[in-house]
Parts: structure tokens; sequence; C-alpha cells
């Protein structure tokens, strides 16, 4: 089970809206100055984010718990979010430029790759947002509340 600290912002019958805040690794190794992705961090800031989780707890608003999500899902939903569209943009690109030569319309074949290329992220994108609707119910894909967390667990909230 994957593990994230979150603080409970309010309740809705058996869902709550928690707020998580995403976490970096910078600071934790000797590159730390000198890093890009270090300089990226300190630049954006720390994001929160807020989710709607299933409340299997009965946690009330201001309590700091612990959300879970099944480790399975992780994967499978990474694959889809990130590795499908760059494969429907890769695919589209070649078949744009393909289609340019077919045509012997071969001064057009990069500008048609790239056109192609954009639309077949876009329907990657969408494909995704389609696909993805059904997992709205399953459970699998759904964060809970695990637990109660103590202070040390949840440190970052501070308003």
């Amino acid at each position: 089970m994957i593990e994230e600290p979150a603080v409970v912002i309010d309740n809705d019958g058996d869902f709550s809206r928690v707020e998580t805040q995403r976490k970096t690794t910078c600071g934790g190794c000797a590159a730390n100055n000198t890093c890009g992705t270090s300089v990226l961090a300190k630049v954006f800031g720390q994001k929160r984010t807020v989710l709607i989780v299933q409340n299997t707890i009965g946690a009330q608003p201001g309590e700091q718990v612990i959300l879970g999500l099944p480790d399975a899902s992780l994967p499978k939903a990474s694959f889809l979010l990130y590795i499908l569209p760059l494969l429907s943009m890769l695919l589209f690109a070649l078949a744009g430029e393909w289609l340019a030569q077919v045509n012997h319309l071969s001064t057009i074949a990069e500008p048609a790759a790239i056109l192609c290329g954009l639309l077949g992220l876009l329907a990657g994108l969408k494909g995704v947002s389609i696909y993805t609707q059904r997992f709205d119910n399953d459970h699998n894909y759904q964060a809970i509340i695990l637990r109660r967390a103590n202070q040390s667990t949840v440190d970052f909230v501070t308003r």
C-alpha cells in the first residue's frame, strides 16, 4: 500500500476532502545546491493538492491522517498517463511523415510529422481521459483514509 500524509479539510457523508503536500527528494543529496531539480523545486515551491477520498475511519476536519492507495494501481496508472500519449504522438508523427512521402509531398514531410504528432498527443490524452472514467468507481484506483497520523508524521500543516 502506498501511503501519504494528509489533513482532512471537510466531510461529506462517507467522503472527505483532504489536502496533501507534494514532496521532493531535494535536500537529501550532496548536489542539493547545484542540482537543476533542486532549483526548480525552489522556484515552484511546495504544491498542495486537494483530493476527495473515502473516509473509512470517521476522521474529522483538521485531523491529520494517512491516505492509502493499492500498490498495483500505480504502474498501470503511470503507463496510461505517460506512455500511451507519447506512443500515440510518435505513431501519429510517423504516419504523418509516411503519408507526406507516399503522396510525393516530401517538402512538407517534417511539418506534417510535427502537426500529426501534436494531433496524436492530443488524441492520446483524450483517449486516456475517456478510458480512465471507468476507474471512477474502481476501489483499486481510489485513495482511502487508512488511519490517524501522529504529529511527527504530518509536519507540513502550517496555516
